[in-house]
C-alpha cells in the first residue's frame, strides 16, 4: 500500500525531491503515516479502514491534534492526502 500510496502522490503532483536532491514531500508524507501508524497501533492496512474515525483526532479541535499540527501541519496534511488516497481505491 506504501508504494501505491507513493504513486498516487506523484500523480497528483507531489515533489519527491527539493532542487538540492533532498527527498521532498512524497517521502514525507509516507513517513507521517508511517508515525500514525505507530501512534495508533495500526498498519497502512488497518490505518486505510479507520480513516474517516482517526483523521478527525489529528484535525483542530481533536483528541490529537497537537501532533495533527506537527511540522506546519504536515501530519494533518499526510492523513487528509491518505484518505483521498482510500477513497480514490
Amino acid at each position: 500500500m506504501r508504494k501505491e500510496f507513493e504513486r498516487f502522490l506523484i500523480n497528483k503532483g507531489y515533489k519527491e525531491y527539493t532542487p538540492s536532491g533532498h527527498p521532498s514531500t512524497v517521502y514525507d508524507y509516507i513517513k507521517r503515516i508511517d508515525s500514525v501508524c505507530l501512534w495508533e497501533n495500526t498498519d497502512w492496512n488497518g490505518l486505510a479502514n479507520k480513516i474517516a474515525r482517526i483523521l478527525p483526532k489529528y484535525e483542530q479541535g481533536g483528541a490529537k491534534a497537537h501532533l495533527g499540527a506537527k511540522s506546519h501541519n504536515a501530519v494533518k496534511s499526510a492523513l487528509r492526502c491518505f484518505k483521498q488516497f482510500v477513497n480514490s481505491n
